[in-house]
């Protein structure tokens, strides 16, 4: 019964750190891609394979728990990225991708933005 307080407790410990680093690359709370890509980020945190195949693995995963489709998904989760890139801090943007909307490159893909994410998490949280 304790380690399941536990892992309850670590799991929301990590979803606030996303929660926090979400909003910090400027994706707006409103968004439904805006939870299906914390839960993304959660998700390739715990398993960094989930990302390799995310039309496979990811989205329908999501899909499944949030009783919608694949593609609704994967177009919510873009249009996240695409708002968080036009209006994100561009520091964090550098920091993580190595360029940002100011430099003019285009944004990140949606697997290379959990990933890295996922990635950064995995480094800090431990």
């Amino acid at each position: 019964m304790q380690t399941v307080e536990l892992e309850r407790t670590e799991e929301f410990g990590l979803m606030e750190y996303i929660t926090e680093f979400m909003l910090d690359m400027g994706v707006p709370a409103h968004l439904k891609g805006y939870h299906y890509l914390r839960t993304a980020i959660l998700l390739a945190e715990e398993d960094m394979e989930v990302v390799g195949s995310v039309t496979k693995l990811l989205y329908p995963e999501i899909a499944k728990r949030f009783k919608t489709t694949e593609q609704k998904v994967e177009r919510a989760i873009r249009n996240a990225i695409e708002v968080s890139w036009a209006r994100g801090n561009a520091d964090t943007f550098e920091d993580l991708f190595g360029y940002s909307f100011l430099t003019g490159n285009s944004r990140p893909t949606n697997s290379e933005y959990i990933a890295q994410i996922a990635d950064r998490i995995r480094l800090e949280v431990g």
